[in-house]
C-alpha cells in the first residue's frame, strides 16, 4: 500500500529553536526602522481611523493554541509579512477590531517564506527565495500584540514540489507531468505524501510561533473537461472519487494537526457552500464540515457568474452575494453536530469593473454578521485595506468617531 515516507520531524530542531529564544525573542527591527525612518516621513494609514494622539487598542492575547473568540482577519503573504507594511498593518489591528493575520508559510509555486530544516523543503529547492528571515521575532511581536497568527499553507497546487517530485506529480499520458491550462503542474492530491509534506510544514510552523494552521487547494484542479481528460492521478485508489480522495487526506492531515495543539482550518471555493456535489475538484461541503475545526469559503463576489442566486451582478452586489452564499452554508451546517466554525474569506480587491472601497468591504463584513456569524478574513494580494472598513475604539466605524472627535473640539 501507498503510503508516506516524509513525515520526520527533527527533534534537534525544535530544542535549538527553543534555546534559541527564536520563538520568544524580542523583534527590535520594528525600533530601528523607525529610528532610520521618522514618523513625518512614513505615509499614515490610519488617519481614516484615528487621530493621531489616539491611545492603541490592546486586547489580551488568548489562550496559546487557542484563536480569538472572533476572529478578524487580515491576509499577508510573504513579501508583505517580510516588509516594513507588516507594521504599518500591526499598527492598523492595535487600534480596530483586527485581531488575527493569516500568513503565507508556503505559496502556490512552493516556496517556504522562511528557512526550512524539513528534508523534502530542502531537497526540493523550497529554500531558495527566503522572503523573512526574522520570522520567530516578528511572530513574537504579532503574540505581544494578541493578534492570532495563522500559517497559510497551500497542498495541491505546488510546482517546485511536482517538478521536483515528479512521483507526486499528476501526469501526463506521454509520461511527464501534467500542466493545466496555464502551464503550471500540480501535485497529486490523492497521494498522501503530499498531505504529509504539508503537515511535516504545519509542525514545523507550529514551532516557529503561528497558533493556527490553514491549508489552501485541499482540491484537484479546476480545469476544462478536455484537460482533465489527459490528467493522470496515479495514486488514486481502486474506485475512489476525487470527493473521497480529499476526504480521507484531511482526515490524516487533521489527525497530524490537531496533535499539535492547534486548529485545523481550510479554505474551500465559495460555491461550495450550495453546490450538492464536489464541483468536480473534491470539496463537499459536509465533508470539510466534519473533518475540520474551521472552514473558509472564499464567497468573493466578483467569482460568482452573473444571475448566481438571482443577482444580475454579483460583484456589484456584495451585501447581497456573501449574505446568500452564507445562508446555504450556515443551513447545512446546522443539521450537523459538532460542524465546523465558518469563517469567510471576503474580498477586499478591485476586479471587473467594480472598485472595492471600504464601503462594499464593510457590506461584506455586515452581511456575515446579519446571519449571524462572527469571524472573517479579508484577502488582498497586496496587503493594502481600506482602515475605513473596520470598527475601531468602542465599537464605532471610522465616521463615528470622526464625528465623535469633532464634537469634543467644539466644545
Amino acid at each position: 500500500m501507498k503510503h508516506c515516507v516524509c513525515f520526520c520531524f527533527w527533534a534537534a530542531f525544535a530544542l535549538n529553536t527553543i534555546i534559541a529564544g527564536g520563538v520568544f525573542a524580542q523583534d527590535s527591527s520594528r525600533s530601528r526602522w523607525l529610528d532610520i525612518h521618522p514618523r513625518e516621513t512614513r505615509p499614515n494609514y490610519l488617519a481614516e481611523v484615528l487621530p493621531d494622539d489616539f491611545a492603541s487598542i490592546r486586547l489580551p492575547a488568548p489562550p496559546p493554541g487557542q484563536p480569538p473568540a472572533a476572529v478578524r482577519g487580515l491576509y499577508l503573504n510573504a513579501w508583505v509579512f517580510g516588509s516594513e507594511r507588516f507594521y504599518d498593518l500591526l499598527a492598523l489591528a492595535d487600534t480596530t477590531e483586527i485581531n488575527a493575520f493569516v500568513i503565507d508559510v508556503k505559496d502556490v509555486r512552493g516556496f517556504i517564506t522562511y528557512r526550512s530544516s524539513i528534508p523534502t523543503a530542502v531537497e526540493i529547492g523550497a529554500n531558495r527565495l527566503v522572503r523573512v528571515r526574522n520570522a520567530r521575532q516578528r511572530l513574537a511581536t504579532l503574540e505581544e500584540h494578541g493578534i492570532h497568527a495563522i500559517a497559510r499553507i497551500v497542498v495541491a497546487k505546488d510546482t517546485m514540489l511536482a517538478n521536483h517530485k515528479p512521483g507526486w506529480a499528476v501526469r501526463d499520458p506521454d509520461g511527464g507531468i501534467w500542466h493545466d491550462r496555464f502551464g503550471d503542474p500540480w501535485v497529486d492530491a490523492y497521494c498522501d505524501s503530499v498531505w504529509m509534506y504539508a503537515a511535516d510544514i504545519a509542525a514545523e510552523a507550529v514551532l516557529m510561533g503561528f497558533r493556527e494552521i490553514q491549508f489552501d487547494y485541499v482540491r484537484f484542479p479546476d480545469e476544462p473537461a478536455e484537460n482533465l481528460e489527459r490528467a493522470m492521478f496515479n495514486w488514486r485508489r481502486p474506485g475512489e472519487s476525487r470527493r473521497n480522495g480529499v476526504r480521507r487526506n484531511l482526515e490524516l492531515a487533521a489527525e497530524r494537526v490537531r496533535a499539535l495543539g492547534v486548529p485545523f482550518t481550510v479554505d474551500v471555493f465559495g460555491l461550495a457552500t450550495s453546490a450538492r456535489n464536489d464541483l468536480g475538484i473534491g470539496q463537499y461541503w459536509e465533508d470539510v464540515l466534519t473533518t475540520t475545526d474551521v472552514v473558509l469559503p472564499m464567497v468573493y463576489p466578483s467569482h460568482y457568474h452573473a444571475g448566481a442566486y438571482g443577482i444580475s451582478f454579483p460583484n456589484a452586489a456584495p451585501y447581497e452575494t456573501v449574505r446568500r452564499a452564507l445562508v446555504d452554508g450556515i443551513e447545512r451546517a446546522a443539521a450537523i453536530e459538532g460542524a465546523a466554525k465558518i469563517r469567510p474569506f471576503l474580498q477586499s480587491f478591485s476586479i471587473r469593473r467594480v472598485r472595492y472601497t471600504a464601503t462594499e468591504v464593510r457590506a461584506e463584513i455586515q452581511a456575515v454578521e446579519d446571519v449571524g456569524l462572527t469571524d472573517w478574513v479579508l484577502w488582498n494580494a497586496s496587503g493594502r485595506y481600506p482602515a475605513a472598513a473596520f470598527r475601531s475604539e468602542g465599537g464605532m466605524l471610522a465616521d463615528q468617531l470622526e464625528e465623535r472627535t469633532r464634537s469634543e473640539q467644539n466644545r
